[in-house]
């Protein structure tokens, strides 16, 4: 039997989940559950929050245009959120929304939009960001919604930056080699610490910000290969990499 179920629908809720429960679901949910997928009362779907769990849950449909949800059995407990930050320089429109979902996909824990001096789009919508977060966890089932930043400028992120937390610095300048070897020499060298991935903007970041990365001491730079990559590419192409290399942290 397959460990997953993926013909079920699947929706996150904000309510409390436990057996017996109600759960309330939006506006815009009810409408998705009725009209969009055309589900009835007392069919099944999955629920979670990020909290308690997935559990197999039914629809009572309250009116034409409104629905609960009776919570049933816990079909999944919850599981620790992988403890991997992603950094990123904030893409324009449908190619960010893209590259939030993979880096989910790909097991980010947290995202973090950085604002370098090549910043394509400044004006950064924390809430669609974070909506495609959770789309990304329903479709591809995910128990936990990943934490979503507020944009700061890269000086300021990188002078508050956490101890104890590498950061693998995606760097299209650095000198060509295996990426796995290296991250696993990085290993196989001290105890694993926490880490975070940082992916540039589309025209790469400038001297001064590549000299600042440089001089800190908690930044590992690594080639993502003799390829110029597009941003929402390398996103990919590294998280990917730190699983080869790490697992799934």
């Amino acid at each position: 039997m397959a460990r997953y179920d993926f013909n079920a629908q699947r929706l996150f809720v904000d309510a409390d989940l436990a057996e017996g429960a109600r759960a309330p679901v939006s506006k815009e949910q009810s409408n998705y559950l009725l009209n969009v997928l055309r589900l009835r009362d007392g069919d099944p779907l999955l629920v979670f929050n990020g909290r308690h769990g997935e559990w197999r849950a039914r629809l009572a449909c309250l009116s034409r245009k409104e629905a609960a949800l009776a919570i049933e059995t816990l079909e999944r407990p919850q599981d620790q959120p992988c403890d991997l930050h992603y950094v990123f320089a904030p893409l324009k429109h449908a190619r960010l929304d893209y590259m939030v979902q993979k880096a989910i996909e790909m097991g980010a824990g947290k995202l973090v939009p950085a604002l370098t001096h090549r910043t394509q789009n400044s004006r950064v919508n924390v809430e669609r960001m974070r909506a495609n977060a959770i789309e990304a966890a329903e479709q591809c089932g995910i128990l936990n919604i990943p934490e979503v930043d507020e944009p700061r400028k890269l000086e300021k992120l990188l002078a508050d930056w956490p101890t104890g937390r590498l950061l693998v610095f995606c760097d299209e300048d650095a000198p060509p080699g295996d990426p796995i070897a290296r991250l696993r020499a990085l290993a196989a060298d001290r105890p694993i610490r926490p880490l975070a991935v940082l992916i540039g903007p589309e025209g790469g970041f400038d001297e001064g910000e590549r000299a600042m990365l440089a001089a800190l001491p908690f930044v590992i730079p690594v080639s993502l290969g003799p390829r110029i990559l597009r941003a929402d590419t390398a996103a990919v192409a590294a998280l990917a990499l730190v699983q080869a290399a790490l697992g799934d942290r």
